[in-house]
């Protein structure tokens, strides 16, 4: 945000009575009295943004049900939580390959000329799913068609694209809208699996693939209908590389990946402690505290000042998040309390939001110009990668050596992030310096390496 000098330049006129600068652009947003949320009713304020909003919010709830209601429909029909779980890795597996390729088309031709057919499609493979557990299909038919819902788009890139194109220049806003999308991140992962159970136990096993479809449809019809908002197609240049041949950009991958154990292993390590103690319905609640106490503390954040030194800012939010991650190692280790554990998760998911806030700033700054939604399902295909690399880990440690040990893997992946985080920071110019947001922000774009191929 640029700096206000103590004699204010007089104006030629009156300011836009909507607070637009000069290109008709909404101006940087002086933060004012008004309490936390101000900045928040600021954002949503922008011409269109709350109709964009409601869109990717309707799409995003399913992203935390899918999985879940995959788990409970096909444990349930074919008796077999292995099969469940080999289904629903190797959805993942698939995403982490074609998720970057749809990305790299909607930077190429737009958003709704690719999310829509690329949406219908992976609806089409949850509904495939659906029917072949329902009719006791072959169970090579299951890996097939759950496979084919890795054509989802990614939609909280697809918002925080269109933040970026619509502040362009406006740091304090685009951390506010960071910061919100984040939380939005949170509340969706945290009601998704509930609303998925709710509505398998409720209704029948397949209501929770079904609901989740339909809600993914319709979101992003929504979405893709406000295109006064939606960044231009950026066409393909000679000069066009793949952003993980940015300067910074490699690092920040890896960053996102050691992050993405912590969540990985933490999930799987709580889950176990709980039902070791005998509480294993307590599970979904426990972990909830640990999404709620981010949720809570993006938004705080967003209604901070962004910092002018960013990776400055990731590095400290690292060590927050490895200090507070050993809490619950310490609860489950020496009380044995579910009560005492889901106080330590609340207080570690503080530092949650603040991380992943920082961490996209940056990789907003470091994406090549045009490549915005690419970059960002790069770094979320590894966040996605450390998570399965976290779970795996963390599985095997409460194996051999019980519950409360498991709570050293998250405590260790996230010691990690702050040693890569460290071993890449400089204190002098980069990507990561001047405020949130000043960067080169990237609206859309390509990044194939032929004309041709996504």
């Amino acid at each position: 945000m640029p700096e206000h000098t103590p004699t204010p330049t007089p104006l030629a006129g009156p300011p836009p009575a909507d607070g637009s600068g000069p290109d008709g652009r909404p101006g940087p947003a002086p933060r004012t009295a008004g309490g936390a949320l101000a900045p928040y009713r600021r954002l949503l304020g922008t011409p269109g943004a709350r109709a964009f909003t409601a869109g990717n919010l309707l799409a995003r709830l399913p992203m935390g049900m899918f999985s879940v209601s995959a788990v409970i429909m096909i444990a349930g029909a074919r008796g077999s939580y292995a099969l469940a779980g080999t289904v629903t890795a190797t959805g993942l597996a698939a995403t982490a390959v074609v998720g970057p390729w749809t990305a790299r088309l909607v930077d190429r031709h737009g958003q709704g000329r690719v999310a829509v057919p690329a949406t219908l499609l992976a609806a089409l493979g949850s509904l495939a799913l659906l029917l072949c557990v329902r009719y006791d299909a072959p169970d090579w038919t299951l890996y097939a068609a759950y496979a084919a819902t890795a054509t989802t788009p990614n939609t909280g890139g697809m918002s925080r694209a269109r933040w970026a194109h619509l502040h362009r220049g406006d740091p304090d806003t685009l951390h506010t809208a960071n910061s919100f999308e984040q939380a939005v991140d949170e509340l969706c992962f945290m009601l998704g699996p509930v609303v998925a159970a709710f509505l398998c136990s409720s209704l029948f096993p397949e209501a929770g693939t079904l609901v989740g479809a339909v809600l993914l449809v319709s979101g992003v019809l929504v979405f893709a209908a406000q295109r006064a908002t939606e960044p231009p197609p950026a066409p393909r240049t000679a000069a066009t590389r793949s952003p993980l041949r940015a300067p910074g950009f490699p690092s920040l991958t890896a960053i996102f990946l050691a992050t993405g154990a912590v969540f990985g292993a933490m999930e799987v390590t709580t889950i176990a402690f709980a039902d070791a103690q005998g509480h294993r319905q307590a599970a979904g609640a426990v972990l909830a505290l640990q999404a709620a106490g981010s949720c809570a503390a993006g938004l705080l954040y967003g209604s901070a000042r962004p910092a002018r030194n960013v990776r400055g800012r990731l590095l400290g939010c690292l060590a927050a998040m490895t200090v507070l991650m050993t809490g619950p190692l310490v609860a489950a280790s020496a009380t044995g309390s579910i009560l005492a554990l889901g106080s330590t998760l609340l207080a570690a998911g503080a530092a949650t939001a603040p991380t992943m806030v920082t961490g996209m700033t940056l990789v907003q700054r470091s994406t090549p110009q045009g490549q915005l939604n690419e970059g960002m399902t790069l770094v979320v295909t590894a966040l996605l990668g450390g998570i399965a690399a976290g779970s795996a880990t963390a599985g095997w440690v409460v194996e051999h050596a019980g519950a409360p040990a498991g709570y050293t893997v998250p405590t260790s992946a996230a010691a990690l992030a702050l040693l890569l985080c460290a071993a890449t920071y400089r204190g002098g110019a980069g990507p990561g310096h001047g405020p949130a947001g000043a960067g080169p922000q990237v609206d859309s774009g390509d990044s194939g390496d032929s004309a041709d191929a996504p």
